[in-house]
């Protein structure tokens, strides 16, 4: 977080009143949950003997990462997070509600919200909709991961928004890829099921073509940056001042992506200053804030998450040294064959190691997934679903392929190779990261990591100062020393 930022958050913290003020709900919003299903079949993946010269593997890149997250999601995450509400002008207090009765929802939104499975409004939807719903609108820049019910959210804000009587565009909502729009749009139609004549388009790459100064008639729109503005600027298919409600997701992917942020902001420049303008990001750095600061003007209400400092306390941290892969794959299998281990992750620093290390491991007849690069979103979201539901009991990953997912819960994490940066320096805050997977809900976690040689143990030593401390050296030969980490 930004200092500049973190400045700004406090600083309008304490001007925050804790009590009802001026704001009032009118007939007809409410909160949902971000309601994704995995497409994709499960997948078994075969490791494959990877003989070429390069290891390196592409970056994964922020869309898929959160692609990935959506497609992993099939019901609202417990946010361990608190969460701020933050106003410039203290004369306008926040609220939250406890249930979707209290926000006074058209009955048919009510119907699809309860349809769609959610019996009671998310943290982030408690503090969010009261302020979405309310009028006069208000405008936001909410910080939100992926599974908190913010895409449901700003859908019941747009369908609660929308005059269905009036066949004109009167919500837009962007979003960085196809995939995304997609996603957005299937949780939009599943909560307007009940909404007879509620009409949506996509706007996306590939999609139905609109002609010049073809009027569209849908009451939604949701799409990509450069089909919005080619619709809504050059064809004048959309009228954009016209739009009561603008929404840009994935604000952080949005401006990752080459042409995105131009194209968003000559869309917004367009809009009237009457539209109720969201903004959604995962993350907030300096870029992301002044994106937001030009995308959503005026008085916006701020949500952030507080993140909650991660501990180390209740994991247990040992270091084997070994001198080869080879010793550090026996060293593995004398863990495995002397505790009880229920979910692994293994870290490797290359593809190649992680496919070479999961073949051992299945001729050894443990259950192994593989991560690799190769895989499409849709292959990596089921083989992760897969480690989740159990069927696999190890899950072997490059740091690269890594990225984005966050699995609840596993009994060991193994630093197979320690992370590095691209330049090989410790990486600490990639080592927090995993070793972080393990020892939630209060249990105790165990991570075990591989030394092989000088500069590996010198990484070690260096996390080990990082972090302030103790990483306890393991003697991978000694039976009855590995069966005393388990207790």
């Amino acid at each position: 977080m930004m200092e500049d930022w973190g400045a700004l958050v406090d600083k309008q913290e304490k001007t925050l009143v804790d009590k009802v003020g001026t704001l009032t709900i009118q007939q007809g919003h409410l909160p949902l949950g971000d309601e994704s299903t995995l497409s994709a079949a499960a997948v078994s993946v075969t490791p494959s003997n990877d003989t070429s010269a390069s290891e390196d593997e592409k970056e994964v890149s922020k869309e898929d990462q959160s692609l990935l997250q959506k497609l992993l999601r099939s019901k609202l995450v417990q946010a361990k997070t608190d969460i701020e509400i933050l106003r410039k002008d203290p004369n306008s207090p926040l609220h939250s509600v406890k249930s979707f009765e209290a926000l006074k929802l058209k009955p048919e939104l009510l119907k699809g919200v309860y349809a769609m499975g959610f019996n009671a409004p998310s943290k982030i939807q408690e503090t969010a909709l009261p302020a979405l719903l309310a009028e006069p609108p208000v405008n936001m820049i909410a910080q939100s991961q992926s599974g908190t019910g913010k895409t449901a959210a700003f859908v019941l804000t747009m369908l609660s928004r929308v005059d269905i009587s009036q066949n004109y565009p009167q919500c837009l909502c962007l979003a960085p890829t196809y995939e995304l729009a997609l996603q957005i749009g299937e949780v939009t139609e599943k909560m307007a099921k009940f909404m007879e004549d509620l009409k949506i388009r996509y706007a996306v790459r590939g999609g139905e073509r609109v002609t010049r100064d073809e009027q569209l008639t849908e009451h939604i729109i949701i799409g990509t940056p450069g089909t919005v503005m080619d619709w809504g600027l050059k064809l004048r298919a959309i009228r954009l001042e016209k739009i009561k409600v603008f929404v840009l997701d994935e604000a952080d992917v949005m401006i990752s992506m080459q042409g995105h942020q131009d194209q968003s902001t000559r869309i917004q420049k367009k809009l009237s200053s009457s539209c109720q303008m969201l903004l959604f990001s995962a993350t907030y750095d300096q870029t992301v804030m002044q994106f937001a600061q030009k995308i959503i003007p005026g008085d916006p209400v701020i949500i952030r998450l507080r993140r909650e400092e991660e501990s180390l306390d209740n994991i247990k941290q040992y270091y084997i040294e070994c001198n080869s892969k080879e010793e550090k794959f026996q060293a593995l299998c004398n863990i495995y064959g002397t505790i009880s281990i229920g979910q692994a992750m293994i870290f490797c620093h290359t593809k190649k190691t992680a496919s070479w290390l999961a073949e051992k491991m299945t001729a050894e007849h443990h259950t192994v997934g593989l991560l690799s690069g190769e895989l499409t979103i849709e292959q990596r979201a089921a083989i992760i679903k897969r480690f989740r539901d159990g069927k696999e009991k190890v899950l072997i990953t490059t740091n690269v392929s890594a990225r984005g997912i966050d699995v609840e819960m596993v009994t060991v994490v193994v630093n197979f190779d320690l992370p590095v940066t691209l330049d090989y320096k410790p990486d600490c805050e990639t080592y927090l990261h995993r070793i972080g997977r393990t020892g939630r809900f209060g249990k105790s976690g165990l991570a075990v990591n591989m030394v092989d040689g000088p500069r590996s143990m010198a990484i070690l030593k260096a996390i080990e100062k990082h972090f302030g401390r103790k990483i306890e050296r393991l003697d991978a030969d000694d039976l009855d020393e590995i069966e005393k980490i388990a207790s």
